[in-house]
């Protein structure tokens, strides 16, 4: 399937819901790149992905139901098998529908509890999570975030560090005590990354000690970032984000979020830890002027804190991104 949409962005993974919320014989709608999806799981387990349209008259899929391994359509009661073709007109029973009535199907794949689905063609994995299954971690899943702005802005707000004592105080930082240090920046077939940034936290960890606490963040795709900071007593905290693009003004925040066991095994805590410094970073990106990622660097100007997103959005320009900047 063609797209204006470039193939960096198209042909990536994105989680779209989590696995736990669709059960055999149910199905739901999603939005990836402003087209509309339908995921439904047959009575047998296979998993589904199609563009929500009934080929026949238009009409979403998702409007209606899963029976056995196939999907009946709400209008005419047209029935396709999991390989999305028509294989029953109730209106003619012994018609035999062409081999042109069936539905775009997506690739669809499930990891971490999460349902990833992918418009074009993928070139790569579902981004690792080293913590993921390991048992000196506890590791949540937190999302989804309705997010009012573009995926690229959410992701650089993520590496942003200037504004942690200022957005998050009291857990991430304090205003009298903002000083980012100097750090290295790269950027390489893998991503872009930033490493050695330090800065002190009443509350990394979300178990109320502060410390110092040292930032390594790795772009691993335009929309995927991976953080892992560690305190001066070597507790580390790692994040692995999905910003999963709605529109070009509008994104669905992921997160699998761990701490070493050492710190907390109280699951429902880190959540709450986690969705309240989320909630904090929505309120500001909501009060963006410009909802997309500006990637010409004179329609606004930068400090020194800033080289980690100058070096994100020259990259994205070598990737030759546009859904999402302006």
């Amino acid at each position: 399937m063609s797209s204006p949409i470039e193939s960096v962005l198209w042909n990536d993974w994105f989680p779209v819901a989590r696995s736990q919320n669709l059960i055999a014989g149910s199905l739901i709608s999603v939005t990836l790149f402003e087209t509309e999806v339908v995921i439904w799981r047959a009575h047998s387990g296979a998993l589904m992905a199609w563009t929500d349209r009934c080929p026949h008259r238009s009409v979403k899929l998702s409007s209606g139901k899963v029976e056995g391994d196939t999907l009946v359509c709400s209008y005419h009661g047209m029935v396709y098998d999991c390989r999305g073709q028509c294989i029953k007109v109730p209106a003619h029973p012994n018609f035999l529908p062409s081999s042109a009535a069936i539905v775009q199907s997506y690739r669809v794949n499930e990891q971490y509890g999460l349902i990833f689905i992918c418009l074009g063609n993928p070139q790569k994995s579902i981004a690792p999570f080293p913590e993921w299954k390991n048992s000196n971690f506890v590791t949540v899943l937190c999302g989804s975030y309705s997010i009012p702005c573009s995926g690229l802005r959410a992701i650089e707000n993520f590496l942003d560090l200037s504004h942690l004592a200022i957005v998050h105080r009291g857990r991430l930082g304090v205003p009298d005590q903002a000083s980012i240090s100097d750090y290295t920046v790269t950027t390489d077939e893998d991503g872009v990354h930033i490493e050695d940034a330090s800065l002190w936290q009443p509350d990394p960890m979300g178990d109320g000690c502060g410390s110092t606490v040292h930032y390594n963040y790795w772009i691993i795709s335009p929309l995927t970032a991976y953080l892992r900071k560690t305190t001066s007593t070597n507790h580390s905290l790692s994040i692995l984000l999905w910003a999963t693009p709605t529109s070009q003004e509008s994104c669905l925040g992921w997160m699998l979020m761990s701490v070493h066991s050492s710190v907390s095994t109280d699951e429902s805590a880190l959540e709450a830890f986690q969705d309240a410094i989320v909630q904090q970073d929505i309120e500001v990106l909501a009060n963006h002027s410009l909802k997309r990622l500006p990637l010409e660097t004179q329609l606004e100007f930068h400090v020194q804190s800033d080289r980690g997103s100058i070096a994100y959005r020259k990259w994205l320009k070598t990737l030759g991104v546009s859904y999402g900047t302006m």
